[in-house]
């Protein structure tokens, strides 16, 4: 079941809204006005990798160490 974040034309509150299979193209109210006059937005994710090198300059832990040829 996919999140969507949506936010209100009307109050302006962003919201997420998780919407079941077969739910169709049903868009959601918002929980603040209840209104119905919503847009779907974009809603970047984080991710948070952890190094085992220790190197923060290396997020996922597999660049090569410097010095290394």
């Amino acid at each position: 079941m996919p999140i969507f974040t949506y936010k209100c034309k009307k109050c302006g509150k962003t919201f997420d809204f998780l919407m079941n299979v077969g739910q169709g193209n049903e868009e959601p109210q918002c929980p603040k006005c209840k209104a119905k006059e919503v847009e779907k937005i974009f809603a970047p994710f984080g991710v948070r990798v952890s190094s085992s090198t220790g190197d923060s300059s290396c997020p996922t832990g597999t660049c090569p160490l410097s010095g290394d040829n």
